[in-house]
């Protein structure tokens, strides 16, 4: 059978990745996919490297809008990254009746909705695997495999790099730049860190998740994001000395008031498999009605383990080329003309657990002061430690753990409790998940 075509935009680390893993299993692919799958053209601004890695197997450009509009291409792979020239070569390569295969969240984060709207017009498919978690089949688990659940929420661990600075904080105690230049020097964190340690990298990665598991449109601009870069080793200590492990989550949760979109360090208790997963190793714990929690663990990253995920979506485009557009699996999971507009709440109403940590005066009546304003803001609190002062120490942490409650009075409590003249600084405050 005549073997499918494909160009592939970019041959950095995932594009080398994909082209040796799609040599190295060429036959099981084949089995698989009913044709061959080859690449025949490239396209990298680095001619030289694409050279060494193809070992003259296939045509090489550095004129990636070629590849786009050649008529003997079927699907284009970009692998370039960004929101720039990767959107303006994706939108062509559809335009020019062409299937998309492609790793990149920023793009479908931010233009998802005009591109899956570009690719419904040209009766195309545009696959996205490799764009959350790495080599874990995320996407296809949420679009396939629980299609019979209603999703009530998603949890995940979705940026290694931000796992393995936690893992090492708690293992060694020591501070979050410490640790970021050793994951620098090894390799898990960019010389510029700031996507992954802000959390921006992690909410690209949940708007698609999201987008996927309510039917809902993508609303990367509405994510609460926070990230690690101000966590104190201090609270991870008192963390575990309480029963939890603190991980950088990516949350979305459909309710009745709207949906919740929400990456931030967050408690976990330690007996939670999730709470467990240590490294630069990613894992997403998703609840449908029906099915109950599963969890997806796995490489969130790296040549091969992403490449797994970019060739799965070659060979599922290959499998559907010949199909009738309207049989095929809908890109976000739901047929497009029953997408909904759910509202995305403010994370003052979101309704969660909080762990708050206060320096104090050791002095008495402060802790009742403190109870009370919690009190008045409807707040209670399921678990409490206090640090006891060293000799000749005038100041101690108090570490509180609440219930359930919404936001704002958390926020209102705050500002309260900071105004208190035995209250020394700014309280810490991070938000705790049981994930049941």
């Amino acid at each position: 059978m005549k073997p499918i075509n494909v160009g592939l935009l970019g041959i950095g680390t995932v594009g080398g990745g994909t082209f040796t893993v799609l040599k190295r299993n060429a036959e099981e692919i084949t089995r698989r996919a009913g044709r061959p799958i080859q690449i025949t053209v490239v396209a990298d601004k680095n001619l030289e490297l694409a050279r060494t890695v193809t070992g003259g197997m296939c045509r090489l450009t550095d004129d990636a809008f070629a590849v786009v509009s050649d008529p003997e291409i079927d699907i284009v792979i970009e692998l370039i990254g960004g929101y720039g020239i990767a959107k303006e070569l994706v939108l062509k390569a559809i335009e020019n009746g062409k299937h998309v295969v492609t790793a990149n969240k920023a793009l479908l984060a931010t233009h998802g909705n005009e591109i899956f709207a570009a690719a419904q017009d040209k009766g195309v498919m545009v696959a996205f695997e490799a764009a959350v978690a790495g080599g874990i089949p995320i996407i296809k688990a949420l679009r396939e495999g629980l299609t019979a659940n209603r999703i009530e929420w998603i949890a995940g661990i979705i940026n290694g790099t931000t796992n393995f600075i936690l893992s090492e904080m708690r293992d060694k105690g020591l501070p979050f730049e410490t640790v970021l230049k050793e994951a620098q020097l090894l390799g898990y964190a960019e010389a510029d860190p700031t996507f992954d340690v802000e959390g921006v990298d992690a909410a690209h990665k949940l708007t698609i998740m999201s987008a996927i598991a309510f039917g809902n449109s993508m609303n990367f601009d509405k994510v609460h994001i926070e990230g690690i870069s101000k966590l104190d080793a201090a609270d991870i200590k008192y963390a575990e000395q309480l029963g939890y492990r603190i991980k950088l989550l990516g949350i979305t949760k459909r309710t009745a008031e709207g949906v919740e979109l929400r990456v931030h360090p967050t408690l976990i208790p330690e007996k939670r498999l999730i709470a467990n997963v240590e490294g630069a190793m990613n894992a997403v714990l998703v609840k449908g009605d029906a099915v109950g929690p599963t969890l997806y663990y796995g490489k969130g990253a790296g040549a091969e383990p992403t490449a797994s995920a970019v060739i799965a979506d070659l060979v599922d485009v290959t499998r559907m080329h010949t199909a009738d557009p309207e049989h095929r699996v809908p890109h976000l999971a739901f047929q497009p003309g029953a997408m909904v507009d759910l509202p995305i709440l403010p994370m003052s109403e979101v309704i969660t657990s909080y762990y708050l940590r206060l320096r104090v005066e050791d002095k008495p009546g402060v802790l009742a002061d403190i109870t009370r304003i919690l009190a008045d803001q409807q707040i209670s609190i399921d678990a409490m430690m206090q640090r006891e002062p060293d000799e000749g120490e005038e100041q101690t942490d108090i570490i509180m753990l609440t219930h359930r409650t919404r936001e704002k009075n958390v926020d209102a409590a705050i500002s309260r409790i900071e105004a208190l003249a035995v209250v020394k600084g700014k309280i810490t405050r991070l938000r705790l998940e049981e994930l049941l």
